[in-house]
């Protein structure tokens, strides 16, 4: 196989706007530094990340026939793409990002009812492993995935949402946040439990991560040293993801794995953007070398 991971959907426009605080007391008027639109939205994310790490990547998603698309492509140009059209336009987001460097996303997933990603775009990558981002349309994608190893990313899932539940219960490795659970260890167990994954890992901004798979407890890793003062948050969980599977597609202990994970992370809080600037292959070894 010559692709290393195929990355289903998410691709997106982040228009960044850096604030005074969060959260923003209302007032008729903020002035701003200047506002900037960049790839954005966590399929690209992982692409990308994957791709600086020296992985052959594959990406397949639907976006617009609008200047978002266009932004979308050209960011993406030199990871191997399939693009369908999206019916109601390119993914967008606007992000609040304080001083601290945390952020608030309004996100807009431009959905249409019934969406499908077309097979044609996918159905003939041979990859080694499948991240999927969850939109609706990935959900239906399953069942030609049969064989492949499949990770995903839920986000800020409540444990309960049912939206979430096909992407936590029928992949085999499976990320999460920790922001709106209210007992993650017992949401990872339930993943587990109901679901086929192999691993969960949740991860915790600043406390690190949690990592439960079917013959050990629950762990607890700490976060990487920042390399730098942070610029802002954004893009971090991505990048963590993107550092992980290179361990896991390099046939990393899982220990080293997370270490990788974190050490992407902490590197994409201290850049500007979202994936723009992505930690490289050389950089992320010699910092977990040291």
């Amino acid at each position: 196989m010559n692709t290393d991971i195929l990355v289903l959907g998410g691709a997106g426009v982040d228009t960044t706007v850096y604030v005074p605080e969060l959260p923003l007391p209302y007032q008729d008027t903020y002035h701003v530094p200047p506002v900037v639109d960049r790839i954005g939205n966590t399929g690209a994310g992982v692409a990308l990340g994957c791709h600086a790490l020296g992985l052959a990547v594959a990406f397949a998603d639907l976006i617009g026939d609008d200047p978002q698309g266009a932004l979308v492509r050209q960011a993406l140009r030199e990871v191997d793409c399939s693009f369908g059209p999206a019916a109601a336009g390119t993914r967008r987001s606007v992000l609040l990002v304080g001083p601290d460097g945390r952020r608030t996303s309004l996100h807009d997933p431009k959905v249409t009812p019934d969406e499908r990603l077309p097979r044609e775009l996918y159905a003939n990558t041979r990859a080694r492993h499948v991240h999927l981002s969850i939109m609706d349309f990935c959900r239906h994608v399953y069942p030609d995935l049969d064989g492949t190893p499949i990770s995903t990313d839920l986000h800020d899932w409540d444990g309960a949402n049912d939206y979430h539940k096909d992407f936590a219960y029928r992949s085999d490795l499976v990320f999460l946040s920790a922001t709106a659970l209210a007992d993650p260890a017992a949401t990872m167990r339930d993943i587990l439990e109901r679901g086929r994954a192999h691993t969960v890992v949740c991860t915790r901004g600043a406390d690190g991560c949690l990592v439960l798979t079917r013959d050990r407890g629950v762990r607890a890793f700490p976060a990487a040293p920042l390399p730098g003062p942070v610029a802002d948050s954004n893009g971090a969980g991505d990048a963590f993801v993107s550092g992980f599977l290179y361990g896991t597609l390099r046939g990393r202990s899982l220990e080293e794995c997370v270490r990788l994970g974190a050490v992407a992370g902490a590197h994409a809080c201290t850049v500007a953007g979202t994936h723009e600037s992505p930690i490289t292959e050389s950089a992320l070894l010699a910092t977990v070398s040291r």
